[in-house]
């Protein structure tokens, strides 16, 4: 087995860490990873994004009403906590009075980092989340994502939602709009690269087949030319 980094996870020889720089938005960004997610997804967006985010967390679970760390973030007197969640009452960067609401704290915003079907079960888990103001975007946004499939196209990935709410939160001046969060997006379009080109090697018969359903899928993918002239 090749070496792996132990920041992104991916082998040493595709290591994507060199896309990465750090963004310090003046945002604390908590990612609540499922534990399903940390063990099969460990080099996804959510852990991408916490590697480009300066101060950004990631706390592993399922229930986190008894989580210490969780808990001790959302007592601080230093945060004001927001969920990253839809709903007809969720701030956006359009609504009057989210800096006011925010005031001298910083700003955290809990983000779930699981399949929408996991996401789901983590809110059944902690209905006390859904009692935190939520956050959202003024703008519709479509994926990027063209190695995975979403249940819809506005479904968007971890690392694709910070990316745009620091866009929005810029157009308001909560974010210094000198701040380029660029990196978050290309680092994404080369872990998509990637694991389109794994795949073709795959079908090319360069890579063996790693899941039994493997063989159903011999049609080689086409790698998007937005992605392939991605700042490297």
């Amino acid at each position: 087995m090749s070496e792996r980094c132990f920041k992104c996870f991916k082998p040493q020889s595709v290591c994507l860490c060199k896309y990465t720089k750090e963004l310090d938005t003046k945002i604390k960004f908590v990612f609540l990873m499922h534990p399903k997610e940390f063990r099969k997804q460990r080099t996804g967006t959510g852990n991408l994004a916490h590697i480009c985010l300066k101060d950004s967390e990631i706390i592993v679970g399922l229930d986190f009403e008894e989580n210490a760390r969780f808990q001790e973030l959302m007592h601080s007197d230093k945060y004001f906590p927001v969920l990253m969640y839809p709903g007809e009452d969720a701030w956006t960067a359009k609504k009057e009075g989210f800096a006011q609401l925010v005031g001298d704290k910083t700003l955290l915003v809990i983000i779930l980092d699981a399949t929408w079907f996991c996401s789901k079960k983590m809110i059944e888990h902690n209905q006390f989340l859904l009692k935190l103001p939520r956050v959202s975007f003024a703008g519709s946004y479509t994926s990027i994502f063209t190695f995975k499939r979403e249940p819809y196209p506005d479904y968007i990935s971890t690392i694709e939602c910070c990316y745009y709410f620091i866009k929005e939160l810029q157009t308001i001046n909560f974010v210094d709009p000198a701040i380029d969060p660029e990196p978050l997006m290309n680092v994404f379009k080369q872990m998509i690269k990637l694991q389109l080109q794994c795949e073709n090697d795959r079908i090319a018969g360069i890579l063996p087949d790693v899941h039994s359903y493997d063989a159903k899928y011999k049609k080689a993918k086409e790698i998007p030319s937005f992605i392939l002239e991605s700042k490297a």
